[in-house]
């Protein structure tokens, strides 16, 4: 099973923090690899239309921001970059792409 995910929270999606999944927008599932790859191109063709700044780690995850989405954090009186993730999961596990 492969799992497309788009998050937004205040950290890339790597970190996938205790209670990340709480953060979740929308998440597509497909049974074919073949399948996973178009929904997640097609995705990340969106989002780098959207927002000016990309970063990607082990082939699996994918955060885009803009500086002016901010949220200020009133625990570290900060303000804190909003990263839109994505991630794919198969079988649970990050895989490589």
């Amino acid at each position: 099973m492969n799992e497309i995910i788009y998050m937004k929270a205040g950290y890339e999606p790597w970190w996938m923090f205790s209670g990340w999944e709480e953060t979740i927008i929308e998440k597509q599932v497909f049974s074919t690899d073949a399948e996973a790859i178009a929904y997640l191109e097609s995705l990340l063709t969106k989002f780098r239309k959207i927002y000016p700044h990309e970063a990607q780690q082990k082939g699996s995850y994918w955060a885009f921001w803009t500086e002016e989405e901010q949220e200020f954090c009133e625990a570290c009186d900060d303000d804190l970059q909003t990263y839109h993730g994505i991630l794919w999961l198969k079988d649970g596990r990050p895989i490589q792409y």
